[in-house]
């Protein structure tokens, strides 16, 4: 039992530090030998975890993924908030968290679609994954908010979760060139403050 309960610590430890590492680095520019020494962990145990680099970064993509999933279902199940108060109090905590980050680092997923979207097969299907999870709760959030009567039904959740999942990515990569939250915070304002509301 121990032996699992090492062996799932290491497990964790190697995604939470490649986490960091990707969103500093990149795919490219991040070693398998910095991921390693950071959790002191030895190379060839590395391959027990994940077999490659390639598998390495489709089960990070999805590590990364959980916390945003999570905190945002924890939004939009607070009994005290509407659905449509609950994305913009999600979104107005992303950008206090961005704020305080100096704009560093962005989104991982968009990052790597950026990166190898087009090059890894196993990384595309990952980041799909992640994206589609995303939307997905997302457009459940904005369902709710359409039966609340706080957002548009001329146009279906589905479609309004896909431009915001889409306007975020954009307004995070101008938000790391323009080194300020105005990009992220219009994409919020024009969006969940006004285009979808009913």
């Amino acid at each position: 039992m121990p032996r699992i309960s090492k062996k799932l610590t290491n497990r964790e430890n190697l995604l939470k530090q490649g986490v960091t590492l990707l969103m500093q680095q990149g795919y490219h520019g991040t070693g398998l030998k910095e991921i390693l020494d950071a959790v002191q962990i030895p190379k060839g145990s590395f391959y027990n975890y994940f077999g490659s680099k390639e598998n390495f970064a489709a089960e990070a993509i999805q590590h990364y993924i959980n916390p945003f999933i999570d905190q945002l279902s924890g939004h939009l199940q607070n009994p005290d908030h509407d659905a449509l108060s609950a994305l913009l109090c999600y979104f107005n905590e992303l950008i206090t968290e961005l704020e305080k980050a100096d704009y560093k680092g962005g989104c991982l997923l968009g990052n790597l679609m950026g990166e190898m979207g087009d090059t890894s097969e196993l990384c595309k299907a990952s980041l799909q994954t992640a994206v589609h999870r995303y939307r997905d709760l997302l457009q459940t959030g904005l369902i709710t908010a359409q039966r609340e009567g706080t957002v548009r039904t001329d146009k279906s959740a589905e479609e309004m979760a896909d431009l915001l999942v889409n306007m975020w990515q954009g307004a995070l990569l101008r938000m790391k060139i323009e080194q300020s939250s105005t990009p992220i915070k219009q994409c919020c304002e024009n969006l969940l403050g006004d285009f979808f509301k009913a």
